[in-house]
């Protein structure tokens, strides 16, 4: 393949945009360790489940032996207004580096919400719709699924209440407002309106949140409204995995038109959503022993689960008031430093994903947002485009992969997942551009105190 006959970007037709989810845990030998009812300790039931979520969505949560599942028709429609999404190769980013690796990007930032988020936000709405419900409730952290969610809950005329990470809050105020002009209400977690808030602030006085924080809140917002709300989340579920292989099925779409095969597939991982999106289909074929790729989840140093937790189950909320899922975790009640990677501040991982990094399928790595923010100036200077922070992570090993390239010679070539824009992350990057940004990495004391506070485990 001559190199002048792959563009800059690679587009799809809109009638390639995939009709189907791909559900990698039906090519799984092994299962993900299945969600626990903490009243029970046994597997939660369907029904159970459906007290907190929409009953499809429940269905597809628990659902691990349907490989493809249709995806309805007024959502491709919908996609229609900006997908399919471009895969770019990184000319300009290969010639600064001086590299012999071919870099390529899946760019998931092109839609109002900035992120790829909105690929499930308008799932997830469409079926409260469905439904018949007033509304949902969420939580969010940088504020990229709290504004998808905000966009999709107008679309089909839902009410929308956002909790939001409070440090993200104050830190992202336009990110706020974006919501509030979507007609989301938004309130920073953790807050006084709800008892589990209330609980957490006396527990953690001055705290700044956390994602396990906020999602109690919203749980609890959801339990308490008579049946007229159900929950929505904008990661580490299964369900929220299915709805982004989107980005991983028309990425490898992509590829496959022009014969290229990566050798590297890079995602940063808070709660999965991005990074299950973007792998699943490569592990799919990597499962079916049909290809071999090497997988790295990029994760911060402030808030490191798979490098650094334990793979037990846990509470997936702060407040203890969800299901409990088996994950590499930091323990429920651990809340991170205030980094500015807001979306990748979870204190465990996808069941999913936790299952696959625990069978060898992937690698992780921890990076200091110094160095992030470092590879996302670097990128933003060549490549033209502002990254988020929590992409930036992706960026950060995608360059140091390159830079190993250069080294030995070899010609990689590196996929990775661009998520979403920067530009509404504009106090971190002042903060970098003017050297006043610091790295916390938690201690070892630190991890085990929380890891000694975790749940009794279910014999299943």
């Amino acid at each position: 393949m001559e190199e002048k006959k792959i563009p800059y970007k690679i587009y799809l037709k809109e009638d390639e945009i995939p009709r189907q989810w791909y559900n990698v845990r039906a090519d799984m030998k092994k299962k993900p360790a299945p969600l626990v009812d903490p009243d029970t300790m046994k597997p939660i039931t369907l029904d159970k489940l459906s007290q907190v979520f929409c009953r499809e969505l429940a269905e597809q949560e628990l659902d691990d032996t349907t490989p493809y599942i249709d995806i309805p028709e007024e959502l491709i429609d919908f996609y229609k207004m900006y997908r399919p999404a471009p895969l770019v190769r990184a000319y300009c980013l290969e010639k600064e580096l001086g590299t012999p690796a071919k870099i390529y990007y899946k760019f998931e930032g092109n839609n109002t919400s900035g992120s790829h988020k909105l690929n499930s936000a308008i799932a997830q709405a469409y079926y409260a719709k469905q439904q018949g419900l007033k509304g949902v409730t969420t939580e969010t952290g940088a504020g990229q699924w709290g504004t998808a969610l905000s966009m999709a809950c107008s679309y089909f005329g839902l009410d929308c209440k956002v909790f939001m990470v409070k440090v993200s809050y104050e830190q992202k105020p336009h990110r706020r407002e974006v919501m509030r002009t979507y007609g989301a209400s938004v309130t920073p977690s953790p807050s006084m309106t709800t008892e589990v808030g209330r609980k957490i602030f006396e527990e953690h006085p001055g705290t700044g949140g956390s994602l396990g924080c906020a999602i109690s809140e919203a749980v609890e917002a959801a339990m308490t409204s008579g049946g007229e709300y159900r929950y929505v989340l904008g990661s580490v579920l299964n369900q929220v995995l299915l709805h982004q292989t989107i980005i991983g099925l028309e990425t490898k779409a992509a590829l496959d038109k022009y014969g290229v095969k990566p050798d590297i597939i890079i995602g940063c991982a808070g709660g999965g959503s991005n990074l299950g999106g973007l792998i699943s289909p490569f592990v799919g074929e990597m499962l079916r022993g049909e290809a071999d790729y090497r997988i790295i989840a990029v994760e911060p140093a402030s808030c490191p689960s798979l490098t650094r937790g334990k793979y037990v189950y846990d509470f997936c909320d702060t407040g203890k008031i969800c299901p409990m899922a088996k994950m590499y975790t930091l323990g429920s009640g651990f809340i991170p430093s205030s980094s500015h990677a807001g979306g990748l501040r979870y204190h465990g991982m996808s069941s999913t994903l936790s299952e696959l990094y625990d069978q060898g399928l992937m690698e992780a790595r921890s990076v200091e947002q110094t160095s992030v923010f470092a590879a996302a100036v670097q990128f933003a200077r060549v490549e033209g485009i502002l990254p988020a922070p929590e992409s930036s992570h992706a960026i950060r090993v995608a360059i140091d992969e390159a830079m190993k390239c250069k080294k030995t010679g070899e010609e990689k070539t590196i996929v990775f997942g661009l998520t979403g824009t920067g530009y509404f992350d504009m106090f971190a990057y002042e903060r970098f551009n003017n050297g006043q940004m610091s790295d916390y990495i938690p201690t070892d004391e630190e991890i085990a105190k929380f890891a000694a506070t975790l749940p009794e485990q279910p014999e299943l």
